[in-house]
Formats: C-alpha cells, structure tokens, sequence
C-alpha cells in the first residue's frame, strides 16, 4: 500500500498537490485529503500494474467466452500480473476475496475487502482424482504440511499463445506433469502425504491445469474420457473453453473433446509416453530448429514452409529445403506437400529423392474437394512419412492433416482439431473448423469403404456403387439448404501471397519472437503486422 501511495504523491505533484496532508488548509483542503485517501483505494482496486503486453493477452476475451462465464463468473476477464512479487495465480482482482478453506490453510483477506465493487466471495474447490491425489482450485496460496504436499504449474507449464487462444498445452508440458506427479507419489519423502495439485483465480490457467489432471486420469489411471470430465466438473464447476488462434469467433470450443483425443490417440498407436522423446520435441519444435512437430509418429509431420535460403529476417527464422533433409532422410520421410505459394524450388526436394505436391489454396481459407481429395490419394500411396506445409504449418497444414485423421480413424472432427493442436498448438484457425465438422460425415463415409475395400470385401462394381453414392454426399440438401462443400473459392493467385502480409506470416513472426519477448519484454520493433 505504501508503494500505491507513493506512485499516486509522485502522479498528483505536477496538479500542486503534495503527497501529505500536513500542508492543507481550510474547506478545500479537506476536500483534497479525503480525495489523497481514496486514491491508494482506488489503485489497489485497478490490479497489480501489468506490462502491456499481459494486459493485451489478459483483457481481450472472446465473446464467446464472455458468454459462458456469464452470471458472476467472468473473473478472468480483469487479470494483471504483480512486477513486485512472484505470482502464482497472475494475482487477479478475485484472487483479493475471502478464501473459504479446510482445515490448514489459511483465510486471506485484502484491504479493500469493503469496496461495493468486489465480488461476492467463492469458495475454494477441492476434487478428490485418487485416495491421495487431489485437485484444488484455491483463492489463497496455501502453505505445506506434514500431511499434505501442495505444488502448482501455473506459472511453470505456460502456454505461448499467437493471438486470443490459451491452450490446451503441447504434448512435451503433458508429458512434464504425468513425470511430476509419478515423481511425487513414488517419492518416500511424501509416502504419508497427500499430493494437491493447485491452481489459482485466473480461469485460462484453471482451463490447462484441468485439462492436464484429466490427461494424467486417462493415460496413467485408465479413466474414461467421460469419467475424467466428471471429476473436474464437479458440483457446479465449469471451465471456459479453448479456442483457436484468432480473433474471429470461435465455433469448436474443445473441453472433453481433448480427453477422447487422448484416448483414441492411445489407442491407435499416437501416443506412448513409454517411447516418448521429450528433448527432440521439444528442440524441434522451436523456431530456430525448424519448427515442425510429428502429428501421426511416423506418418504425418507438420512444419513451417521452407525459403529459398536460411536466414533470420525481421524477427524470425527462415530455413531452407537443405535444412530439413537429412532430418527427412533418416525419418524415413518420402513425400513433401507444399500448400502455399512456390517460395523455393520444389526441385531442391526432389532432386535429394523426395516426391513433392502443389496444392495451393489461400491463407485462412478452407480447401476445395478437389485438394482434400488429392491430398488424400497422395498420403494413401505415399511409401514413408509424409511432411506437410504451408506457410506457418498452421492453418492450412493442420486442416488438411486432420481430414487425413477424420477418415482413417474415424475422429470427431472436435476430437481432431484437439489432437493436432496438442500436437502443434495453434492448428485449425477460424472457419477451417466448421469446414471440418460440415466434411466429418463424408470422411468417415469415405474411409468405411477404404478400410473394407482393404479387408477385400469390396469388388470393383461395389467400388463404382459407392463412389457414386460418395459425390452425391455433398449434393445433398435440408430443408433447402444445400451443402457448400463442393463450392470453388474466388480465384486467388500466389501474387496474393507474395504481395501482401497472410496470417501465416504473423503467425510464423509470433513464434520465432516469443523467447525475445519473454527475456526483453518487449517486440522487435520490425515484424510483419
């Protein structure tokens, strides 16, 4: 409070105020008085004096999200981080509420507790997961015991964000917290104690630390997707959703959606933590590394689009063909597909003995039939692995990886976007993911007859049938409304690209800046926006 008071004496010095009230006379210095006592009252109330770059990122909530965490429950919205202290819970306006705890920790109180603009106080959440591992959602920084051991990843497993999406964490940070919480529980220092996982106030934070309690039930406790989603939602407990990387609105929130991904991507062979190679993820997918990630082990890699030649411009690497091809080689990738304009010669590729497709459609666009179709039929003949790009590895690459996804093994349309994205945050932007909800029946419609055509149940007549009763699919109309799936976009040419700043761009420029930012705190003054 002292320090408040000092920065409001230092702000009201140029008006001719002083910081004491010694010096003030008569009816209007009383006035001023009163007005000095309230200032500190008013600061505290404001937050705790974040950088503006976290004030940007924390207070600009989607609308949607606006409207789940309605009635009371909008906390998240007014978050600010302390440069005085080190936070656990970004120190948010509701974390100043009465905590209303068990036994052994403590109740916390602010000093503008009465002000008319505070919300009611809540109470803390606690959420049994096994006999000694628990879940807790505390407004309180809660202090270790000899029965219990408390720890948080809130400020450890962050989430690095392009534009107004938050999570659900990569792979690497949910193979961090399953090792952690293994790591306690077998430890013999803590055989007696109770493990408590915490998070604070802040609802992006609560959303991640949930997400990877129920990563950590279905992948080491056996839980069912839905089981898991039970537990964290106890009671009356919700979570806002994640989103994707951008502005626009968002029409695939993802919330149990993730714990299937995780499920079925155990299930058919994506993910094994036995075999798990963190430090190549995590080298991998940085900027300078060549920022690529596997999205299918030994099937489908996805990755920012190569240059002509390597270099660092305006903040951000640029790789050439060369510097994935070794990698490629010993992947036992074959076949390379390029989804964006020809910024490199695609014989760079092939004359190191990879195959290499054009299949060009605009930044943030969705694809015509005609692509996803061809794309299709090239991954279904390709011999080796299959890398995918376009010009951040965002958008258009995860779109097209995910309808590969969709048809082979039957996913949801949710359940993919959420797997890409733990693969590879920020996949799937924008209308890409109704476009991959509207194509979920005709993948799979797709893939029932590829599969069965592959057991040899189906005979060549058979195949014509159903081909036929296939391109009727997006003929289709209800209620008069017809499927726009078939529909060609406008015409759009690599000038386009080549002319003018795409999302890619931005996107690619977040990335590669993000340690700069977090070391400097503040952006390269040049990048692309």
């Amino acid at each position: 409070m002292n320090e408040v008071s000092s920065e409001c004496g230092k702000k009201c010095e140029p008006l001719g105020c002083s910081s004491t009230n010694g010096d003030l006379q008569g009816e209007a210095g009383a006035v001023v008085s009163i007005f000095l006592r309230m200032v500190p009252r008013i600061k505290s109330n404001e937050g705790y004096g974040y950088s503006n770059r976290n004030w940007k990122k924390e207070n600009t909530m989607h609308s949607l999200d606006r409207n789940i965490v309605d009635g009371g429950q909008a906390l998240g919205q007014w978050k600010r981080k302390s440069k005085g202290r080190s936070s656990w819970a970004a120190a948010p306006l509701c974390s100043q509420r009465c905590s209303l705890t068990s036994q052994g920790v403590k109740k916390m109180r602010s000093s503008t507790q009465q002000d008319p603009r505070r919300r009611d106080p809540q109470d803390d959440v606690y959420l049994d997961i096994t006999d000694r591992l628990r879940f807790a959602i505390l407004y309180s920084r809660p202090k270790s015991g000899s029965n219990v051991h408390y720890f948080s990843i809130d400020n450890e497993l962050e989430y690095e964000n392009f534009s107004e999406d938050f999570g659900p964490l990569n792979l690497a940070m949910v193979y961090r917290y399953c090792c952690k919480i293994n790591k306690k529980l077998k430890s013999i220092t803590m055989l007696r104690k109770k493990i408590l996982h915490f998070t604070g106030s802040d609802q992006r934070k609560q959303a991640n630390a949930a997400f990877l309690v129920g990563c950590y039930m279905v992948i080491y406790l056996g839980r069912t997707p839905e089981a898991a989603y039970r537990i964290l939602i106890f009671g009356d407990k919700s979570y806002i959703p994640f989103r994707d990387a951008a502005y626009g609105k968002c029409d695939v929130p993802l919330p149990v959606s993730c714990f299937h991904a995780v499920k079925k991507a155990m299930q058919y062979g994506f993910l094994n933590f036995n075999s798990f190679n963190l430090d190549e993820y995590e080298h991998y997918e940085k900027a300078e590394n060549g920022d690529l990630n596997w999205i299918i082990p030994d099937r489908f890699i996805a990755f920012c689009g190569p240059h002509s030649r390597a270099r660092l411009e305006s903040g951000y690497h640029q790789h050439s063909p060369e510097t994935y091809i070794q990698y490629f080689k010993n992947h036992n990738v074959t076949t390379i597909i390029r989804l964006n304009k020809r910024i490199y010669d695609a014989k760079r590729f092939t004359d190191a003995g990879f195959d290499h497709h054009d299949l060009f459609f605009a930044d943030g666009s969705t694809p015509t039939h005609a692509i996803v179709k061809r794309l299709l039929d090239i991954c279904e003949n390709a011999e080796g692995a299959i890398a995918v790009h376009c010009k951040a590895g965002l958008g258009r690459t995860g779109t097209l990886i995910a309808c590969y996804i969709m048809k082979h093994y039957r996913m949801t349309a949710a359940e993919t976007i959420a797997w890409v994205r733990i693969c590879r945050p920020g996949l799937v932007i924008g209308p890409q993911q109704q476009f991959l909800v509207m194509k979920q029946t005709s993948l799979w419609l797709e893939g029932d007859y590829f599969h069965q055509k592959l057991k040899g149940q189906e005979n060549g007549q058979h195949r014509a049938a159903f081909s036929k009763l296939l391109s009727g699919v997006d003929d289709i109309s209800i209620n008069g409304v017809e499927n726009q799936d078939q529909q060609e976009p406008n015409p759009y040419s690599d000038d386009d690209e080549i002319n003018g700043v795409t999302q890619g761009d931005r996107s690619r420029a977040l990335k590669s800046v993000v340690i700069w930012w977090i070391v400097c705190d503040y952006i390269l003054p040049i990048l692309l926006f």
